[in-house]
């Protein structure tokens, strides 16, 4: 009786590490994903999605966008009326931090994208990266704004 018990717990502990031979290794961290940081400063990006919702080409006729200049640690966008900016830091985990800024104080008929890229600005806490995609996030929630690379 003893036996077939030690048998069957051997076999249970040959089954469960030969499972642990199939699994794939943990991806390792390049020298090109730590440079990820540098691939989203300096480019202009274009917002075509804030809060899950699609946003147009042209807001108030300008186009929504954020550039985040690396040299100064600044960023300025606009969500198609006021220029918004200030200073921002990144960390190479795909951290991101914005900092309230200034804004210009014009009064346009469509604030609703505006005032929604702000929110998001100073809300996020993390981005994500994928080709000519930015996502800002907050934790691991939904993105509050996502951003196409303007070419």
């Amino acid at each position: 009786m003893k036996t077939t018990q030690y048998l069957s717990l051997a076999l249970c502990v040959l089954s469960l590490s030969a499972c642990s031979m199939f699994k794939k290794p943990a991806k390792e961290k390049t020298a090109e994903d730590s440079k990820q940081s540098n691939v989203i400063t300096d480019r202009k990006w274009k917002l075509v999605e804030l809060a899950g919702k699609p946003v147009a080409d042209k807001v108030n006729g300008k186009e929504p966008f954020l550039l985040l200049q690396k040299s100064e640690g600044r960023y300025s966008a606009s969500g198609g009326c006021n220029g918004i900016g200030g200073a921002y830091t990144l960390e190479n985990n795909g951290r991101i931090k914005f900092e309230q800024g200034m804004s210009t104080m014009m009064a346009c008929e469509n604030m609703e994208i505006e005032h929604g890229l702000n929110a998001a600005l100073i809300a996020a806490d993390n981005y994500s990266l994928s080709g000519d995609n930015l996502s800002l996030n907050k934790a691991r929630m939904a993105p509050l704004a996502r951003f196409k690379a303007v070419k």
